[in-house]
């Protein structure tokens, strides 16, 4: 009597991306795994910039190696803005067509004294609607003014609208981050796929 044949084994789809980065200013090179266990291991120079980045990984549940090299001898901005690239490119990169993922999501987080809700749309229209009360030039070891920089190169290159507002708080550090972790919640959601949507994409356009 012949044996019948195992049922192979369901397929699993690891959704990924490699960036190298490089201009005169900077030099970054990053991998990101959308299916992955919140593992890190991400160097900018700017160490406060680095918890954040942690704490986005983390809380997200993604995967995310980053070296940045940048010429912090002049300024943060340019190390800060670029890595926001670099990482809306992975993103980008990750979601391939975006065909059945949550394309939207949103998050809120108190931390402590503070209170934050960030919303996130993955739909393909870059827009910055930033507000974190910070009012000190430094938070750890990083210009706080650079925050939105770096928010505006995620968007632009990740093609989304991102919404963030610190709604009260006394503390500059939970205020940045309350930010990081409800964009990682939020982006958690809106990366991951529904399977009943899995062959359409998540606009009545039929383009994103």
């Amino acid at each position: 009597m012949a044996k019948a044949k195992a049922a192979p084994a369901p397929e699993t789809t690891s959704r990924a991306a490699t960036i190298e980065r490089n201009t005169k200013e900077t030099q970054i090179t990053g991998e990101l795994r959308l299916e992955g266990t919140g593992q890190y291991n991400i160097s900018t120079g700017i160490r406060f910039f680095d918890h954040m980045l942690e704490l986005f990984t983390k809380h997200g549940g993604f995967d995310l190696t980053l070296k940045a090299t940048g010429d912090l001898d002049v300024d943060q901005h340019h190390t800060v803005e670029d890595v926001g690239i670099v990482i809306g490119q992975l993103f980008s990169k990750a979601l391939g067509d975006r065909k059945g993922i949550n394309r939207a999501g949103y998050f809120v987080l108190p931390m402590d004294e503070t209170l934050c809700v960030v919303a996130i749309d993955l739909g393909g229209r870059p827009a910055l609607v930033y507000k974190d009360r910070v009012k000190v030039r430094l938070v750890g070891d990083l210009q706080s003014e650079l925050v939105p920089d770096f928010f505006d190169g995620f968007v632009y290159h990740a093609g989304a609208n991102f919404h963030a507002k610190i709604l009260y708080g006394r503390s500059n550090h939970h205020k940045l981050e309350a930010i990081f972790k409800c964009w990682a919640r939020a982006m958690r959601y809106a990366c991951s796929t529904d399977e009943r949507m899995k062959d359409q994409l998540p606009s009545t356009k039929g383009l994103l």
